[in-house]
């Protein structure tokens, strides 16, 4: 058994480096729980649609094959974590991806898991 790593172990300025640059706790919590919204299958499904186009509940709930109360749930889950933004013509409230951050974020992940190994 080695005692001792045999890696090339980064310099003291490169680890103050890069400890000065790690975000705030209070940041990376956030940052948890930011992922933590990806971490559904069924919110997953409603991002994907919402990536493709505006939509209501009804439509949201025919596409996903969910109850429209189910919809609503996980919608107000991705609003209040704001992944999704809405838009109301007369009675009708439209969803929509919040930005293009969120777009990016979820373009990268197909990209990566579509990747072969």
């Amino acid at each position: 058994m080695i005692d001792k790593c045999l890696c090339k172990l980064i310099s003291e300025e490169e680890i103050d480096k890069i400890l000065g640059q790690l975000p705030t706790d209070d940041t990376i919590a956030k940052l948890a729980e930011f992922f933590k919204v990806f971490g559904d299958p069924s919110r997953l499904k409603l991002l994907y649609f919402l990536s493709r186009s505006e939509l209501c509940v009804a439509d949201l709930a025919s596409l996903a094959k969910m109850g429209q109360s189910a919809v609503s749930h996980q919608l107000k889950t991705l609003r209040l974590s704001r992944f999704v933004k809405t838009r109301k013509e007369g009675t009708v409230v439209y969803y929509s991806l919040e930005d293009m951050h969120i777009q990016s974020l979820f373009d990268v992940a197909l990209e990566h898991i579509g990747e072969e190994a």
